[in-house]
């Protein structure tokens, strides 16, 4: 997460993701997501914001074979264009969601 105020988000949509009829779309890591603050300060809360996934505790493969998995799922809130709306993320951030926003690599400190 970053110091945007918001603690727990829930998702609500998968955004730009094209799909099966009828299946709902899944995200990963780098993902673009819409997200509603569940908790948080209360100027956050009840509010949608978009956001891209940095962590996730699911194991996914990477292009060279090997597997990764984070202890939690993070998101960072970020605009359209994909710009982070707070100035620090705490944890690390995957390279895949790095590579694909250069604004959120900008702003990490550690990218795994």
């Amino acid at each position: 997460m970053d110091n945007t105020g918001a603690k727990v988000v829930q998702l609500i949509t998968v955004l730009k993701k094209g799909g099966v009829a009828r299946r709902y779309p899944a995200a990963g890591v780098g993902d673009m997501i819409r997200v509603t603050v569940r908790r948080g300060t209360p100027e956050t809360r009840r509010q949608i914001f978009d956001a891209v996934i940095v962590r996730q505790a699911r194991p996914f493969r990477r292009v060279d074979g090997t597997w990764v998995q984070f202890e939690d799922n993070a998101c960072v809130i970020t605009n359209r264009r994909g710009e982070v709306q707070g100035s620090d993320i705490k944890g690390p951030v995957s390279r895949e969601a790095a590579e694909r926003w250069p604004r959120i690599a900008a702003t990490a400190k550690q990218i795994v």
